[in-house]
């Protein structure tokens, strides 16, 4: 080994402890030491396992001893042998996901140095503390082309890994290596997995798709190591401590993803920009199928990922829609995994299955909604198998709602205990002042004492609201604006609904007052009744109706406002601007990488088949068409990023209050909340390893002030992400380290945990319809209306023809089981696999490890919780558990676990 090389080595070495055996050592320190040997050696089998056991120090002594003894023959050039870890794809970026067995192939030979062959990959390393003859760029060392012999198909499913063997050729001076140039000479597309520098015990984790360079992309790629060859992600370093060797390859590879904002974007690239949503519409099939342009002045909105499709015939300002079997741009690496993209097929496939029937009786006029329970299995299955029974493919898992043999109807007891640990649990607040005010709606409340105060255990109101006793759900203001269009939309009806919560002595909710609110011809006025709990046949059906409208706006503001607006929507821009202006050794990237996973595919998808003009989402709610401007509307008067945080969100809402004696900081208005107590308890986790990983980084506010990458980073989230709200006044600055603690605690906790309680609810809560239609038909009858007979004959089929039908019922099951499953290579909160990467960090190490032993307690926590009889609203005979905010589940629809991002 060269002089150079074997310094560099043990300068690797010397920064690992060695005592790992020290008597005095906290597990987690062991632990962590353990693994740096590990990692050191190549060995990482059975770490958990030797947790306790003590290492020799013969191990270490001999690793040292091996590689002084390969210093014996120096020489001015030194050869650095590496693994090169490769899969290739095809040209429409679909692989076989069944490769049926996982091959390895190592090829070892020795490549040639061929700077102008006309195939191969090309590799380059980059020194990173050594400039090159110019002295401005990076000292480069040869070139050389890897060529894998044509009878080698380097292409299969995941997990189909080919591993050649290269020798790099550097100089003795040539310093430590910090990256690795890559260009692609073959025609197609591969997978670059990783390459291992053995003598250094260097890893550069690669994880990318290379492009073809004569047709695609003629720049190389440029990949960073990171120390420890056992590790998925890259070295750290804030800009001002970027090697001299790296600071312009860092920076280029920057530009690289910015690209130019001009021309269609490609499949293969990997470029990140911004647009307005200008492409839910498809004005050139018809006018039912234009939509207004999202973004602007007219409609606030988040920006999206450009895509740069050319505009329809019809208006040059929409953009046309994706043709035939092609997708909505993402850059390539956003790209769904193989088995992901066939999990998500397979369950396509079961859902039109499980359409059939339903669809066939729908035409034959046979069957109604509440028949939907034929189609529900006895039994609920882990995940669905295209293998399996008829029973199987053609019917659905009992949701946790659903009781085979109990009523059809939404019962009051589970109607107030929803509110607070079922489908929305974000939209309840504590009621100020009564009669409720609007702030759109000038006319007072129809809401009077009379309506509710013989159902306050005889209290007065005033008592009622100082007690902290009444609560209230307000759609009242969301809807108003759009009623009238939604009613003239064929088979939908809507009111603006305001509903009056009691809080009882047993710590449930009881709704006690529903008030239905129409415009009138007078823009400043609208018509109201006030429904009330029922006294006789004729007011529980009414009653009835009521609830089913509330409910059908709560799984409106559910799925529009709270999971697509203030989720999808509004944490698109953080994850384009992150690839945009942090550099991947940056730790802020670092930290956020494993949360930023699949979501700009996610939300592609969704303006693909679920919030475009007839897409699948606009079909099955009332309001239809205006969904979208709905939350154009909600987005414009209401979100706010300071708003966003449990704790401030709760507050806001009346359901918490300051008190700096409870360990998250704020006591609970209700206590058997269950979403806000179990997210109470994951924020403080998130927070506290936050906290510990920023006070890391940045020791003081210079350090955050001169971090041009993190604030250009911040500055693009709010000015071109934000565009509509970018002089808002309520933008947290980004001055201190306690800024970017709360900024980013923000953001993990709206992908992880904010995100799992509203996907993962959607089936199992929202899923059946008869208990929660997401879509009205008939608005409720009044004595004289043609309807009212009709009611009075029969009510309860007036009732059941008033929700969706059994095919539209069957559809939105469907929907929601796709949406709420789990694939299985879901990624949890609390589990990284870039782990071995801090070994040299120690804090930052130990903080993971200790925020994953977290994790594990609060799901011991919760399964205590949700055996505990006294809280009435996750147990006792009937009562769902509370699991939304479990943090592990398996794979299928579960309605629990965790995420580390928005995978769905």
């Amino acid at each position: 080994m060269a002089a150079g090389t074997k310094s560099v080595m043990l300068a690797l070495l010397d920064t690992f402890p060695l005592h790992v055996h020290h008597n005095n050592a906290s597990p987690l320190c062991q632990e962590r030491r353990l693994m740096m040997l590990s990692c050191i050696s190549g060995r990482t089998n059975n770490i958990v396992r030797a947790r306790q056991k003590q290492i020799a120090p013969t191990v270490v002594a001999a690793l040292i001893e091996s590689s002084e003894k390969r210093d014996l023959n120096t020489t001015t050039i030194t050869k650095l042998t590496a693994d090169v870890a490769v899969r290739s794809g095809n040209n429409n970026n679909n692989n076989n996901v069944f490769a049926s067995n996982m091959k390895t192939l190592v090829n070892i030979f020795r490549p040639t140095v061929q700077p102008h062959a006309n195939k191969g990959l090309v590799l380059q390393l980059v020194s990173s503390d050594q400039l090159g003859p110019n002295g401005k760029e990076a000292k480069l060392s040869e070139e050389i082309v890897l060529e894998w012999p044509e009878n080698d198909v380097v292409l299969g499913g995941e997990g189909s890994i080919n591993t050649y063997k290269v020798e790099f050729c550097v100089d003795s001076d040539f310093g430590v290596p910090g990256a690795v140039a890559v260009l692609n000479r073959y025609d197609s597309e591969f997978f670059l997995d990783s390459i291992n520098i053995q003598q250094l015990n260097l890893h550069f984790p690669c994880k990318s798709w290379v492009q073809p360079e004569n047709k695609i992309d003629p720049h190389k790629r440029i990949f960073f190591f990171n120390k420890n060859n056992q590790t998925l992600t890259w070295q750290v370093y804030l800009p001002f401590e970027t090697p001299i060797g790296l600071k312009q390859v860092r920076e280029r590879d920057l530009r690289q993803m910015r690209g130019d904002s001009r021309g269609r974007r490609k499949s293969c690239d990997r470029i990140y920009e911004y647009d307005v949503y200008n492409d839910l519409g498809d004005p050139d099939k018809g006018d039912e199928y234009e939509r207004p342009t999202l973004g602007g002045q007219n409609n606030p909105y988040p920006t999206r990922c450009r895509t740069g499709r050319p505009p329809t015939r019809i208006d040059s300002h929409a953009e046309s829609r994706p043709s035939g079997s092609e997708s909505i741009y993402v850059p390539r690496d956003e790209e769904l995994a193989d088995i992901k993209k066939h999990d998500l097929d397979r369950a396509k496939l079961i859902a039109i299955a499980r359409n059939i029937v339903p669809a066939l009786l729908d035409k034959m006029g046979n069957e109604g909604v509440l028949n939907i329970h034929n189609f529900i299995r006895e039994s609920r299955h882990s995940h669905s198998n295209l293998g399996g029974t008829i029973e199987e493919l053609f019917k659905f898992d009992p949701p946790k709602i659903f009781s085979r043999g109990k009523s059809h109807f939404l019962e009051d007891d589970e109607f107030g205990r929803q509110v607070l640990a079922g489908l929305n649990p974000l939209s309840i607040e504590r009621l100020k002042v009564f009669p409720p005010v609007s702030k759109l709606d000038p006319c007072k409340s129809a809401l009077k004492e009379e309506h509710i105060i013989d159902h306050i255990d005889g209290m007065s109101i005033q008592q009622a609201l100082e007690d902290n006793k009444l609560f209230i759900l307000d759609y009242h203001d969301i809807f108003l604006p759009f009623v009238d269009r939604i009613n003239a939309l064929d088979d939908r009806k809507a009111y603006a609904t305001t509903t009056i919560f009691f809080l009882t002595k047993m710590g449930t909710l009881k709704a006690i007052a529903i008030q239905l609110a129409l415009p009138t011809m007078d823009p400043n006025t609208s018509s109201k009744q006030v429904l009330t709990p029922p006294v006789d046949t004729t007011t529980k059906w009414l009653w009835q109706l009521g609830k089913a409208h509330v409910c059908s706006n709560d799984a409106f503001v559910h799925t529009y406002l709270h999971h697509w607006l203030r989720i999808h929507a509004t944490m698109e821009p953080f994850i384009i601007a992150a690839h945009r202006q942090l550099s991947v050794m940056h730790p802020i990237y670092k930290l956020l990488h494993p949360h930023m996973r699949y979501t700009l595919k996610t939300n592609a998808t969704a303006r693909e088949t679920l919030i475009n003009a007839g897409g699948i989402l606009e079909t099955n709610f009332s309001p239809g068409k205006y969904s979208m401007q709905i939350t154009s509307a909600a987005y414009r008067d209401w979100w706010q990023f300071d708003q966003e945080g449990l704790p401030t969100d709760l507050i806001r809402r009346g359901l918490a209050v300051p008190d700096e004696s409870q360990p998250q900081g704020v006591r609970l208005v209700i206590e058997d909340y269950p979403y806000a107590a179990d997210g109470l308890l994951i924020w403080s986790s998130i927070e506290k390893l936050v906290k510990t990983y920023v006070n890391h980084y940045y020791k003081d506010v210079d350090a955050i002030s001169s971090d041009y990458e993190l604030q250009s980073w911040y500055k693009e989230f709010i000015n071109l992400g934000h565009p509509d709200h970018k002089n808002a006044s309520w933008w947290p600055k980004l001055s201190t380290p306690e800024n970017l603690i709360s900024i980013l605690t923000t953001i993990i906790w709206i992908v992880t945990a904010q995100h799992a309680v509203l996907n993962f609810s959607q089936y199992h809560y929202g899923g059946y319809v008869p208990m929660r239609p997401a879509l009205m038909r008939k608005l409720i009858p009044k004595e004289g209306d043609l309807d009212y007979i009709d009611f009075v004959m029969d009510p309860q089929r007036y009732f059941e023809s008033s929700l969706p039908s059994l095919s539209q019922a069957a559809k939105f099951m469907a929907v929601t089981s796709i949406g709420s499953a789990h694939s299985p290579e879901e990624e949890y909160i609390g589990d990284r696999n870039d782990l071995c990467s801090w070994l040299e960090e120690p804090e930052i190490f130990d903080a993971f490890k200790q925020f994953s032993m977290e994790i594990k307690n609060i799901e011991t926590e919760i399964e205590k919780r949700n055996a505990d009889k006294k809280l009435r609203n996750r147990c006792g005979v009937g009562v769902t558990p509370y699991e939304l905010l479990m943090p592990w589940s398996d794979q299928g629809v579960t309605g629990r676990g965790v995420p580390n991002s928005v995978t769905a």
